[in-house]
């Protein structure tokens, strides 16, 4: 698949569409999938109240105007939805009502990630599950390994396309196996997705480069870049030659190819 316009959304596999936003949808059950919000970051990592608790309603408000104009029956968090179980009674009070807003707008289902910690989350989220299945999709965190021959949507990676420097943006990536929505969270750089890292988490749904397919996401259009390993031939820096100035060639050496 080669790149193709940038739009409001993007078949990641069949019945799967990414959205700007970073969310994305089950056609057929219409279903809203959200991964890695990370509700409540600023209390738990600033110790209770330190800083201000800005990204939860953020995050909330941008899964609300998808859920609003995809016309979702249910909304499912990928896990992570908040960021640790252990957050002051004031911060709690807060991601409480941002889910009871979303509620407004369709049925919410947790699966319980990594950060929902050995309680799952029950304190703030109620009730989690460890896995749900939807569309003929499990879905689950992705901290673990799938079973055997499932086709799976999962979170956990936060991939994220790295376009130098500090700057990235958040990605999708999708194939008829596996499909890996990005983090709602901004605090996360994320997990370049053109690293052999990436490739490495994803061993255990026995996918290559070719079969997957990149998608990056704003909050306005989504943006396809084609398969992985076009992505990644098309960004490989050619090899330059020698400087004919032997003079200089020792401290100005060519960038060779990843």
């Amino acid at each position: 698949m080669r790149p193709a316009a940038a739009a409001v959304e993007f078949p990641l596999a069949p019945g799967v569409l990414a959205l700007a936003s970073g969310c994305a949808f089950l056609t057929k059950s219409r279903v809203l999938l959200c991964a890695d919000a990370h509700f409540g970051y600023e209390d738990v990592m600033g110790g209770g109240g330190a800083l201000p608790l800005w990204s939860t309603a953020e995050i909330a408000a941008t899964i609300a105007i998808a859920a609003q104009r995809m016309q979702a029956r249910e909304i499912v968090f990928l896990g992570d939805a908040i960021h640790g179980s252990q957050m002051s009674d004031g911060a709690i009070r807060v991601v409480v009502a941002a889910l009871d807003g979303l509620r407004a707008h369709a049925a919410l289902t947790f699966i319980a990630g990594n950060h929902e910690g050995r309680t799952r989350g029950a304190a703030i989220l109620g009730t989690t599950v460890e896995q749900c299945e939807r569309d003929g999709w499990l879905l689950l965190h992705g901290d673990k390994p799938p079973r055997a021959g499932v086709r799976g949507i999962i979170g956990h990676l936060h991939p994220s396309l790295h376009l130098g420097g500090d700057a990235s943006v958040p990605a999708f990536l999708g194939s008829s196996r596996v499909v890996v929505v990005p983090a709602l969270t901004p605090y996360s750089g994320g997990l370049d997705v053109l690293s052999d890292d990436c490739l490495a988490a994803l061993a255990p749904w026995d996918v290559v480069r070719r079969d997957l397919h990149v998608v990056a996401a704003t909050n306005e259009r989504v943006f396809p870049f084609g398969t992985l390993s076009a992505l990644r031939s098309a960004l490989r820096a050619p090899v330059r030659k020698p400087l004919a100035n032997r003079r200089f060639r020792r401290t100005l050496r060519p960038d060779r190819a990843s």
